[in-house]
């Protein structure tokens, strides 16, 4: 005997203005008590970018989408488990480890994976962050 599970709700994360939807993508998916989000790049709002040649200064603006993203979601970064670190750089890991200690200090820590790639969708980035957290509100 078998039986079917009826389908998991996916629900669309946005932000206003949604600096993703032009794309065509979500910022994130909120799928049960878990949120996965797109890569977060560093720009503003209105999708320009953040701190052309300064790793730090995206990364914070990365890290700062992120948050919102996961906010949005019900989550938050003290609630992400998984993140994905694009960098077109793989040097500047110190910097973002400094950055890391900041915006995830509990612990256990995060599982992270920090990948070097030859670009990213705009050459003036430098850095890209996905995440999967978990969701304390719905």
């Amino acid at each position: 005997m078998s039986t079917t599970q009826p389908p998991v709700e996916r629900v669309r994360v946005s932000a206003e203005p949604d600096w993703y939807e032009s794309a065509g993508i979500s910022l994130g998916i909120r799928v049960g008590n878990l949120v996965f989000t797109s890569g977060q790049a560093p720009i503003d709002a209105q999708g320009a970018t953040v701190g052309a040649g300064d790793f730090e200064a995206q990364a914070r603006q990365a890290l700062a989408n992120l948050s919102t993203v996961l906010t949005n979601a019900g989550s938050a970064l003290s609630d992400v488990v998984k993140a994905t670190v694009f960098v077109t750089d793989i040097t500047r890991q110190d910097v973002f480890a400094k950055l890391r200690a900041e915006h995830f200090p509990d612990k256990p820590h995060l599982a992270e994976s920090f990948v070097e790639v030859s670009s990213l969708a705009d050459p003036e980035w430098m850095i890209e962050i996905e995440a999967i957290g978990l969701v304390r509100e719905h």
